[in-house]
């Protein structure tokens, strides 16, 4: 059952939370709490602990025999903490309350990289290291800029034969996401004074033209995953302010929620069309669509940066893993649901890219993330902490993933 862990080793995975929601660790400021981790690694039986160039900090457990690469991968950063004086509770403090530990990065998703560090050291522990192949925990940088990105690092050191993400879950078992793209729509002018339009070509009204045309786009959809969607972020034109100036130049943002077998081409082309009628109709018509790309520095200096563009996932309910997992929580009275995650994660990258089988599983809700007064049950640490000791028994059996 879900108590298994006991008073001891529960009091000690809490700790290792609180620690973590103490130390601060927006993004690009990871190395604190990297510092952390590796100390802890180095401290409970891990074989080796060690940073890569972006700074992601992995924490290797090597097993008696040969057998599969088990990632567990949970992101290091935060997003920052807007007003203090909105929250109740202190969001560096780690105060527990009421049977909540609350804390920035509580719930996304310092709880659930604690509970995996400690879950591998227990499962050493218990099993002497007496499994086939190896268990290794990656505390990941820059997540919430860019999912999967510092991943990639991750994936090309350790060649995973599957992941587990620790995002929120409920503790159910997610199997897949809607990947996310942010996509640039630009419309160009010919700037004019505005007492004299006609001299000029309005970038703004370009870009209204093109947006009503996107607007009545048809998004995708599948049964599992759900929509595909295109909604409209924001639009801004240049000169700004506009004193007496026809805008020579316009910018809009569209979030796309992405689905499997959608890629880069496939997702702008329909876009793409629109603006090519566009300029069919009216030869004074100038548009371009793209995705956005972003590049931020890494607390080791390192640059890191992409496209934004992360792919969705979806792993079948009927792959070898899934069952394998299924079984093993069944056996120990465990039956969660089996579901997607809405929001987009390092999955894109291991599953969405490599091909790699993703499984997710973590404390706390989806709907808690990024909040003020962001929380984890108490009651669910040392319960997710059990949960993926039994994903490590039921994976770790030398049999082909």
């Amino acid at each position: 059952m879900l108590n298994e862990l006991g008073e001891e080793r529960t009091e000690h995975v809490i700790k290792l939370c609180r620690d973590l929601i103490r130390t601060r660790s927006y993004s690009g400021e990871e190395d604190k709490v990297a510092a952390l981790l590796k100390e802890y690694f180095l401290k409970n039986g891990y074989d080796d602990a060690y940073a890569d160039s972006y700074g992601n900090m992995i924490g290797i457990i090597e097993g008696s025999r040969p057998g599969p690469t088990i990632v567990f991968d949970g992101h290091m950063d935060t997003v920052p903490v807007q007003d203090p004086a909105a929250w109740t509770q202190d969001p560096f403090g780690a105060q527990i309350k009421d049977g909540m530990l609350y804390g920035r990065g509580s719930s996304d998703m310092k709880c659930a990289l604690a509970c995996m560090a400690a879950a591998g050291a227990y499962f050493a522990e218990d099993t002497g290291k007496n499994f086939a192949g190896r268990i290794c925990v990656a505390g990941i940088v820059h997540e919430e800029c860019f999912e999967g990105v510092a991943s990639r690092e991750v994936s090309k050191a350790l060649q995973p034969d599957l992941v587990v993400i620790g995002e929120s879950s409920e503790m159910k078992l997610k199997i897949g996401q809607r990947g996310r793209a942010e996509i640039r729509l630009e419309t160009f002018g010919v700037p004019a004074h505005s007492s004299n339009p006609d001299k000029g070509v309005n970038a703004v009204y370009a870009m209204c033209k093109a947006v009503d045309r996107i607007h009545h786009l048809e998004p995708s959809t599948h049964p599992f995953l759900g929509k595909g969607i295109l909604e409209l972020t924001d639009i801004q034109s240049l000169p700004y302010p506009g004193k007496s100036v026809v805008p020579e130049y316009c910018a809009a943002t569209y979030d796309r929620r992405l689905l499997v077998g959608e890629t880069k081409e496939s997702v702008l082309a329909p876009i793409q069309e629109i603006l090519d009628e566009l300029k069919k109709e009216d030869p004074s018509f100038s548009g371009k669509v793209s995705y956005a790309r972003g590049e931020e520095t890494c607390y080791t200096g390192a640059k890191i940066g992409a496209e934004r563009f992360f792919p969705a996932w979806l792993l079948e309910k009927e792959h070898p893993a899934v069952q394998r997992v299924l079984e093993c929580f069944r056996e120990n009275g465990y039956d969660p649901e089996v579901t997607k995650y809405s929001f987009c994660t390092n999955g894109s990258h291991y599953c969405g890219e490599a091909g790699i089988p993703v499984l997710g599983m973590g404390p706390s809700s989806e709907n808690i993330a990024h909040t003020i007064d962001e929380h984890v049950p108490v009651w669910q640490i040392p319960a997710v902490t059990q949960i993926y000791m039994w994903m490590m028994g039921a994976l770790l059996t030398g049999a082909a993933l």
